[in-house]
């Protein structure tokens, strides 16, 4: 069995600071093509876009209690749960938990700057994982895409401007 986990694509340290599961290699581009039509973030993607964003993921199994992205780290990558739960923690407190379908990382490869959260695992996680060097590649190609990610994150600011004024 070969590992997907590559320590450039997506640091993760465990509560041992070992931590990630080899992924058998028979995970299949379908596979991937099937755990992204459960994402909402995909809902409009037609299924060649689907293939294309499958082609350039890689799928990353991180156990419970892993750090997985850390405020004021570099951010090189973008996250999507296709399995388990994170818990995630900004300079402003805590913000709702992730599960299935949710996703982190797209802030720091947008602006470049230092991650602005702390996403640990809170179970075992499987996720899909797109490196920063074919994130803009694949918001060129899924227009769709781009649209979804601006709602996110418009929500996330909002929820985060309401949790500062103590609403």
């Amino acid at each position: 069995m070969l590992s997907l986990y590559r320590p450039d694509i997506l640091p993760v340290r465990g509560p041992q600071e070992t931590g990630h599961e080899a992924v058998p290699a028979a995970r299949s581009l379908d596979a991937r093509i099937e755990y992204l039509r459960r994402v909402s973030l995909f809902a409009e993607c037609t299924d060649g876009e689907l293939s294309r964003i499958a082609a350039i993921s890689r799928t990353v199994e991180v156990p419970a209690g892993t750090i997985v992205t850390e405020i004021g780290k570099p951010g090189d990558s973008f996250a999507f749960i296709i399995d388990g739960r994170v818990s995630v923690e900004t300079p402003a407190g805590m913000a709702p938990a992730l599960g299935p379908g949710g996703f982190f990382g797209e802030m720091s490869l947008l602006d470049g700057e230092p991650r602005s959260a702390t996403v640990t695992a809170t179970t075992d996680l499987r996720l899909l994982v797109i490196e920063g060097t074919h994130f803009w590649r694949l918001l060129k190609e899924t227009p769709d895409l781009v649209r979804s990610v601006l709602k996110v994150l418009s929500r996330r600011v909002r929820r985060l401007e309401q949790a500062a004024r103590g609403r």
